[in-house]
Parts: structure tokens; C-alpha cells; sequence
């Protein structure tokens, strides 16, 4: 297993000046980038930002707690990285995919039908055909389907004091 030393560097807090480099987002995103760049070409690989408290005194007897913002890099240690050597995995088989999936499709196909034949049959009038496996079956209800979108066209639930609001909106309106 490959060994790597970390390295943690405050992430610039002001932009960096460049040619053609304008406004505080570009100027920060530059400072950014340099940054990353440099460290790259030195070898290190950046591996996340993270947001840290930091406890540091104030006055003589104070605390206060800063949150710092830091760059996390990493690179391979220098004497591992020759002892580094990905293992490779077999190649696959030559099956072809149709084979693989075919009998999990057969498999699913019989509960499939099971669940959408008394949907089809309620659809047509016709009574749904008695199956011993479907009578401890949970029975469908008659209810419509939740969307999770929330239907504004009734107003029959909501509360009293909803109404009396636009009952009062309502007012104010007409009488203008």
C-alpha cells in the first residue's frame, strides 16, 4: 500500500495581481491558482479545501476560536514510490452481456407481470384473475398518486388563519 506525506497551506485570503486580471473573483481565482500550480510543480497533488477552528488568545487571559481556510496536498513519499506497483486485475471473460443479464430479466419478468395485470384489468373493467400467490398480496388502494408536488388548487385544508389573510388581501384589493 502506497505511502503518502501530507502538506497543509493557508488558502490566500487576498487576490493576486495579473495582466488582463480583472475584479476580485478573478484576482482570487488567480491567487487560487497559482497556488495549486506551484505546488503541482513541485510535485504535490491537491487533495481538498478544508474550513478549521482555530483556538488563539486574545488579551491576557482570552480565547477566541478563528476558523481558518486550508489547501490539503499530497504526494508519494520519495523512498515508495519505486516500491509502488499497481496490481492488475484479470482481463474479463469473453461472455457477452445479453447471457449475463437474460436470466435476471427471466427472473424479474413473472413479478412484473404479477404487479401491472390488475392494474391492466382494473383499466379494462374486467375482474383481475385470482392467484393464489397474490392473495396475501397488499391490495392496491384507490387513491391518487403523490407526486410530491404540492396541489394550490383546492382550498378546502388550508388553515384558518391562511384564510382570514386572503380574505383580508382580498379586501384591501377591492376596495381600491
Amino acid at each position: 500500500m502506497p505511502r503518502f506525506e501530507y502538506k497543509v497551506v493557508p488558502a490566500p485570503a487576498k487576490g493576486l495581481k495579473g495582466k488582463g486580471i480583472k475584479g476580485a473573483e478573478a484576482r482570487f481565482s488567480h491567487a487560487l491558482q497559482e497556488l495549486m500550480n506551484g505546488m503541482a510543480a513541485d510535485g504535490w497533488e491537491y487533495q481538498r479545501a478544508e474550513t478549521l477552528p482555530s483556538l488563539e488568545r486574545v488579551g491576557l487571559t482570552g480565547s477566541t476560536t478563528e476558523w481558518r481556510n486550508v489547501l490539503v496536498f499530497r504526494r508519494m513519499r520519495e523512498n515508495e514510490a519505486e516500491l509502488f506497483a499497481p496490481e492488475l486485475l484479470p482481463a474479463p471473460d469473453e461472455t457477452p452481456p445479453e447471457t449475463a443479464a437474460a436470466p435476471a430479466a427471466k427472473a424479474d419478468t413473472p413479478r412484473v407481470a404479477e404487479k401491472v395485470a390488475p392494474l391492466v384489468a382494473k383499466q379494462e373493467g374486467a375482474a383481475p384473475k385470482a392467484d393464489p400467490q397474490q392473495q396475501n398480496a397488499v391490495p392496491i388502494k384507490d387513491e391518487p398518486f403523490d407526486n410530491g408536488v404540492e396541489d394550490t388548487g383546492s382550498m378546502d385544508r388550508v388553515g384558518a388563519s391562511l384564510t382570514n389573510l386572503a380574505a383580508v388581501r382580498d379586501s384591501g384589493k377591492s376596495s381600491n
